[in-house]
């Protein structure tokens, strides 16, 4: 193959003086001067797309699932302070495994705006979903693909994207995919000469915030040389060296993410189990781009066998339709060929090739495919263009009709798709209809059921979760705690115990075994939990509370006293500590340490009727019997129930009189 030939218009030909940056600059400039009426029109029909078709996220999503992971962050809530956190203390986002700043610096520019409304967290992904459409067409068309606005209203449209478009949480893939394209697009007019290095550099700089928002953007730059491979039909040493940068950076972010956190993740697949893993991933996608039906937010896992034919089948029909592509690549072109390997390479960091969170759940996600799935979308939608161009003039008039059929269909999924982000009974009753097994997916669907006041369905759940799951530490806990909420104390204490089991470090299993325990009046054991429990964390000021009131039902006051200081120290506000520690040093007779520590209580809760019961008999005891009059007097008045605030009264007043 002959080296290519420096001309005119080769992309090494820059504007050198600084008249003709001028020039180019204004020609950029005038460019956005030049948009047709058809362009208008097709802008227009984008968004009417995209905006109706996620018109369910917008006017009846909720948040879900994984989205409580942003909703729960600190940092998100923090104010001014929040945000540095979010940049350079990323693991206070504390059930977040990544480094991903960009993308929940936007949340917390959204919880300023608007606190936690979900319409506005809608909002933005969709109007992100079309800012991407809009630059995909726009890069096809720089391109000159046959059929770009077509593609880019399949990818507007198709109901593969709901997940990344309608699950919130998934900001991450719409955000990171609006610095992605705008990149490519970028270094796109970089190649093509007709702007300078700062073009480059932008580019450069693009790609880093899509980093920021989810590493999956990493195979930027591996895409960018397969697109000089397709314009050029060979990959020059200078098309390597200009892309360095871009490994470099991706390379380095890639690091720093992995620095910040270790994610103990071991699915234990071997390598030719990988290849097998991947390879039918690849066919799985590609599948369901061209026939989008039986959506599932989770996928069950297929068996892997390495003696299995058919699993070795995928590989060979990967391998096969590479190398018919390429070895008819001079009759076809060379475009089929980059889109499979775009679509490959996007896709290579969650195929299974090395381990990562979600393998625990599902091999696929319709998410992970948000932009891999463009290159055969663009193979498959350029190809029926060109080709319907050339039908006979009577199918031309079909043509159009075909295609907007097309298009309804794949909103119209898309719009039913979308529905279920309404909430999480909406969400997690559709992942068990189409994966029963699913990972966690009973036991989410009944914390969800519980929360919305049908309790027994909620344990209903929770006990498939547990019979499906026997070694489940999360299924038992929440097992455990629903039948404590519903004074089913043996049962609970039964399922606590196996979470002590199987988790014997989780201080959150060791509390709720106290919490049940005392409640059964097994003080001893109750005790030796809660103190596992700080032991474990110590600045879970809850545990050490319980247990103080624990042992002043137990009459061992100095013990609770003692506990109660150490709750008060990490806590000094908490008027359960508070009131617990003034009842310990009153029923010790230690009056006045009482009386400043129920000062203390009323003045955080000036509505509780015990306080100022528990005051009257500290004050009558300092001498002061007309304040503690006053103190009982108004305990009744908030609580006239109190029949010992009542006697207490009763026999002041009566005390007065015999005086």
């Amino acid at each position: 193959m002959a080296r290519r030939k420096k001309t005119n218009n080769s992309r090494r030909s820059r504007p050198t003086s600084r008249r003709e940056r001028r020039r180019v600059s204004s020609e950029e400039r005038a460019s956005w001067r030049e948009l047709t009426r058809r362009d208008v029109l097709g802008i227009l029909a984008l968004g009417l797309s995209v905006g109706v078709c996620y018109l369910p996220a917008v006017l009846w999503g909720g948040f879900v699932w994984d989205d409580r992971v942003f909703t729960e962050a600190e940092p998100v809530r923090d104010g001014v302070g929040g945000l540095w956190r979010i940049w350079f203390s990323p693991s206070d986002i504390t059930s977040e495994g990544h480094y991903w700043p960009l993308t929940y610096t936007s949340f917390w520019i959204e919880h300023e705006l608007w606190g936690f409304d979900p319409t506005g967290y809608h909002i933005v992904n969709v109007v992100l979903h079309l800012a991407n459409t809009l630059l995909l067409w726009c890069l096809l068309a720089r391109l000159v693909v046959p059929g770009a606005w077509v593609i880019a209203a399949v990818f507007a449209v198709h109901p593969l994207h709901v997940e990344s478009v309608a699950w919130v949480i998934e900001r991450k893939d719409v955000l990171s995919g609006v610095f992605y394209l705008t990149a490519f697009l970028t270094y796109v007019r970089f190649v093509a000469s007709k702007a300078g290095w700062r073009h480059y550099f932008l580019a450069l700089a693009l790609f880093v915030l899509g980093m920021l928002c989810k590493s999956i953007v990493v195979t930027l730059p591996v895409a960018l040389l397969i697109y000089h491979w397709w314009q050029h039909g060979r990959i020059i040493g200078a098309d390597v060296l200009g892309l360095l940068p871009f490994f470099a950076v991706g390379l380095g972010i890639v690091i720093a993410d992995m620095s910040y956190y270790e994610e103990d993740i071991a699915i234990g697949y071997s390598p030719l189990e990988r290849v097998l893993i991947a390879a039918r991933a690849l066919w799985f996608y590609a599948g369901k781009l061209l026939c989008p039906v039986g959506l599932a937010v989770i996928y069950p896992h297929w068996e892997i066998g390495v003696a299995d034919p058919i699993a070795w089948g995928y590989v060979a029909a990967g391998f096969a339709v590479v190398a018919a592509l390429y070895r008819f690549r001079h009759r076809i072109g060379r475009g089929p060929l980059a889109g499979a390997l775009f679509f490959a390479v996007t896709l290579s960091p969650v195929l299974g090739l090395i381990d990562y969170g979600y393998m625990q759940f599902s091999f696929v996600a319709d998410r992970y495919q948000y932009l891999a799935g463009i290159g055969v979308l663009a193979v498959v939608v350029s190809a029926a263009v060109h080709y319907a161009g050339r039908l006979p003039g009577a199918w031309q008039r079909v043509i159009p009709i075909i295609a907007l059929g097309t298009l309804g269909i794949l909103g119209t999924l898309t719009w039913r798709h979308a529905s279920i982000y309404r909430d999480e009974l909406t969400f997690f009753n559709h992942i068990i209809a189409h994966n029963p097994t699913a990972r966690n997916a009973h036991l989410n669907l009944g914390k969800a059921l519980f929360e919305s006041g049908r309790r027994e369905d909620g344990l209903a759940a929770i006990q498939t979760a547990v019979a499906q799951r026997p070694t489940s530490f999360k299924a038992h806990l929440s097992a455990g705690l629903m039948l404590m909420h519903l004074s089913r104390f043996d049962e609970a204490e039964r399922h606590l115990r196996r979470a002590v089991e199987l988790d014997p470090n989780h201080r959150d299993a060791h509390y709720s075994a106290g919490m049940v325990l005392s409640r059964m009046d097994r003080i001893d054991e109750a005790e030796q939990h809660y103190l596992r429990t700080v032991e474990i964390d110590p600045s879970h000021f809850e545990a050490l509370t319980n247990l103080g009131a624990l042992l002043i039902s137990a009459s061992r006051f100095e013990d609770a006293a003692h506990h109660l200081r150490r709750a008060l120290h990490i806590n000094p506000r908490d008027s359960k500590a508070l009131h617990n520690l003034a009842l310990a040093q009153l029923r010790q007779k230690h009056y006045a340490e009482a009386l400043a520590l129920y000062r203390r209580v009323v003045a955080l809760m000036p509505r509780n009727a015990r306080a100022y019961a528990d005051m009257g008999i500290a004050l009558y005891y300092l001498g002061r019997a007309a304040e503690a009059l006053e103190s009982l007097n108004r305990a009744l008045s908030l609580d006239p129930t109190l029949e010992d605030a009542r006697a207490n009264r009763d026999a002041i007043q009566q005390a007065k009189t015999r005086r």
